[in-house]
């Protein structure tokens, strides 16, 4: 009997548990986020090519090599990949508070007497004799059922937002993994050029070895004063003191190279030994419309989920300003042995609704922090796609500056190499002073290195580019941790 007030109530409540409180989520139109429907900037805005492995485009099989690695053995990578997994257990619990939750027990004890336990009796004959009490047993068993019906839909904004959480979760790794992309491509690329520098360093020593053993015989024969063998030396010295500071950045970039990808900073050093020219990729790629942008960039994806998770975080507070409905039940059984455990059982079921009276304002003011985070969040969003699309055109400008400045510099390098084979001509043959030389071969050095700088920043305004467009990862689904590359085992804690 006491069974049907509790269905009762819980069947009651049945309609009320149909409404959520809070706002439900809207996505956000592009006219309320600021974009615009194509780029300022001159730019191929066909359709996007696929952007996933951006990096093949270079056609260099190590730099291919160091960035695939990294999606294994990169320790940020792997510690987004520990708070993805975190946030699916995050859900986990969530949803476990739509069910009941139901406990069991049970006890067994044992009482002996010890002293002062014993009783006199009289027997039917009239004798009197002293009995002790002896031990006895007791077995219980018991089960416990509680459901907090979800009245208002607290718990499911609960779940809302563990859900946008967990896809935010997903694109936070995915923009992890784009950042460590582009962070080794771009040392890699700075390896790269200061090997040419490098290059370009030693190759002008050795022709200033070669001058400043010239004007010594000069000087020597008496045909110029020693000032050209002064010039000489200190043109020398300044060009041998260039080759420690372009030392000290290639170690620099190779040893990020080997922390990039999870490893000691000399692990890469032998690998990256050998020479290679500054990987070039395409000369132009085509960048869609700034929507494509955005459907593409894991970090506008993760703000806009982070802003349906604080707007579903609203519904959470919202539903602590209404009464809290408990439906629960326990079942006991208990006796002196086992085998009469179940002959007496006992039952009894509860209802309670409770309601906050007064609280001086504390839920309310929840309410409006929570609406509060919500703004938030949407200026968050809307300032991570207008920086998307700035990203975007600065990349873009970036690129075709970058190819200007290289043919210029190509031209530069073609017109100071003849000039400074025919200085050194003229010098050798007493028909020009040091100072053209000097001069000359000044600006064959600048050229060179100014091509190679070029060559060096035109590569990585296409890494920023392609970054900026959202390459380097699968944007047709949010990634989960069964989807993901995910880190070695870790000993000692159980997990992988």
């Amino acid at each position: 009997m006491m069974v049907r007030p509790l269905l009762m109530l819980g069947i009651a409540a049945l309609p009320l548990a149909g409404c959520a409180a809070g706002p439900d989520y809207r996505p956000s139109t592009a006219t309320e986020l600021g974009v615009p429907p194509a780029f300022s900037v001159a730019a191929d805005q066909q359709a996007q090519a696929d952007l996933q492995r951006w990096w093949t485009a270079f056609n260099d099989p190590m730099l291919t090599g160091l960035v695939e690695q990294a999606a294994g053995q990169n320790l940020d990578v792997a510690q987004a990949v520990t708070r993805l997994r975190q946030a699916r257990e995050a859900l986990v619990q969530s949803r476990a508070s739509l069910l009941p939750s139901v406990s069991a027990g049970g006890s067994a004890s044992r009482s002996e007497p010890i002293r002062g336990t014993s009783t006199q009796v009289t027997l039917p004959d009239g004798t009197v004799t002293t009995v002790s009490q002896g031990g006895s047993t007791s077995f219980s068993l018991g089960g416990d059922v509680n459901y907090q019906v979800d009245l208002f839909g607290g718990v499911r904004r609960g779940v809302e937002a563990s859900r946008a959480q967990l896809e935010a979760s997903g694109y936070s790794y995915a923009a992890t993994l784009v950042s460590i992309q582009g962070e080794i491509a771009r040392n890699y690329i700075l390896a790269r050029a200061a090997q040419a520098q490098l290059a370009n360093a030693r190759e002008s020593l050795t022709i200033q070895d070669d001058n400043l053993e010239i004007a010594g015989f000069r000087v020597q024969a008496g045909l110029v004063s020693s000032l050209d063998q002064e010039q000489a030396r200190a043109t020398r010295a300044q060009t041998a003191a260039s080759i420690p500071s372009i030392e000290a950045s290639y170690n620099s970039a190779v040893s990020r190279l080997g922390v990039l990808t999870g490893q000691a900073p000399g692990a890469l050093k032998a690998q990256m030994e050998a020479v290679r020219p500054i990987p070039q990729g395409p000369e132009r790629i085509t960048v869609g419309i700034p929507a494509d942008t955005l459907r593409q960039r894991p970090d506008v994806r993760l703000a806009e989920r982070n802003l349906a998770a604080a707007v579903a975080q609203i519904g959470v507070s919202e539903a602590q300003l209404y009464p809290q409905l408990s439906l629960g039940g326990s079942i006991d059984a208990g006796a002196g042995s086992v085998t009469s455990l179940f002959d007496v059982i006992t039952g009894r079921v509860f209802a309670s609704i409770a309601q906050t009276i007064f609280d001086a304002g504390r839920t309310r003011a929840q309410v409006r922090s929570a609406q509060a985070a919500a703004d938030g969040a949407f200026y968050a969003y809307k300032q991570t796609v207008l920086v998307g699309i700035e990203e975007v055109e600065n990349a873009v400008v970036a690129l075709q500056t970058a190819q200007a400045r290289e043919r210029e510099f190509a031209i530069a390098l073609d017109a100071a190499n003849n000039s400074a084979i025919l200085s050194r001509s003229s010098y050798r043959a007493g028909l020009a002073d040091f100072l053209t030389l000097s001069q000359a071969e000044a600006s064959l050095v600048s050229a060179r290195n100014g091509l190679n700088q070029a060559r060096s920043d035109k590569a990585n305004a296409l890494i920023q580019l392609y970054l900026a467009l959202g390459g380097g990862w699968d944007a047709a689904a949010a990634p989960t941790p069964d989807t993901v590359t995910a880190p070695p085992p870790v000993s000692g804690t159980g997990t992988n």
